[in-house]
């Protein structure tokens, strides 16, 4: 999880100089193709299945990633680096709503708390901006953290019913492909120029990296333990935005980051262990 954050961290920093000229769904083009190729040359090179009696499954956590990933990259491409992945990483606020619901208990008041908390957060987090472009990306950049929540929630299920982690990220890596390439054959897109490639290929790079962590973490790790460690993207990413972009938060909203990250840690470890 500590690789896929330093992973996603420098993704968003990418995603943040590319989106000066790329729009999110050619964003998610250029990402997913990239993990496309990657991928599956691996598979090619070691003659491995892409045969599954899972594909519903498979396809139902590509669509939400997918979805996610594109509000994702608005988010960033419109907010500081730090307030985009903060607002991404409500998703285990999110993923502690899921759980009781989905293995048929009762909340803990614990978790109210922390949902409470969260609350707070981002309220104090998006109370400096009155704009309303500020506004619609923050809120699809707490969408994008319901989306994931709901995807993490796929790829442990995916990692219970014994599906390899290549196996997750290329389904996921194709439809995401085919989905934003589709978007793109119905709206203006950017020519590619020789200086993007690197911009373009970095962020592919780092996104295939992380995204093959991330699926490694949560198939085989602690869900809880992992989804708190997940909060180190966060930390990197305030990092990046003061050294590239000087995004010297307010106290306010570092404070509001705070409470988010105290929130999310405390409602993984108040839900249940054990995913569905």
């Amino acid at each position: 999880m500590l690789v896929a954050a330093l992973g996603f961290a420098i993704m968003g920093a990418l995603v943040k100089i590319g989106a000066q000229k790329f729009s999110a769904a050619e964003l998610v083009f250029y990402r997913s193709v990239f993990g496309l190729a990657t991928i599956w040359l691996y598979i090619a090179i070691a003659k491995l299945p892409l045969r599954t009696p899972h594909v519903s499954k498979h396809m139902s956590r590509s669509l939400v990633g997918f979805t996610s990933l594109v509000l994702f990259f608005y988010a960033i491409a419109h907010l500081p680096l730090a307030t985009a992945i903060t607002l991404n990483y409500t998703s285990p606020l999110f993923l502690a709503v899921f759980m009781p619901f989905l293995l048929h208990e009762k909340p803990k008041k614990i978790l109210l708390i922390a949902l409470a908390i969260g609350f707070i957060g981002v309220t104090l987090l998006l109370k400096p901006t009155f704009d309303k472009d500020s506004w619609f990306a923050g809120l699809m950049g707490l969408i994008s953290g319901m989306g994931a929540a709901v995807a993490y929630v796929n790829v442990k299920q995916l990692g219970q019913l014994n599906e390899p982690d290549w196996r997750t990220v290329f389904y996921f890596t194709l439809l995401s492909t085919i989905g934003a390439g589709l978007w793109m054959l119905f709206d203006s897109f950017q020519q590619l120029a020789w200086n993007d490639l690197a911009v373009l290929g970095g962020l592919g790079l780092s996104a295939t990296i992380a995204q093959l962590a991330l699926t490694r973490a949560y198939r085989t790790g602690d869900t809880l333990v992992v989804a708190s460690l997940a909060y180190v993207t966060v930390l990197l990413a305030s990092v990046f935005g003061i050294i590239l972009w000087g995004e010297h938060l307010s106290l306010d909203a570092w404070l509001a980051i705070g409470l988010i990250i105290i929130s999310g840690v405390i409602s993984v470890h108040s839900s249940p262990a054990k995913t569905p």
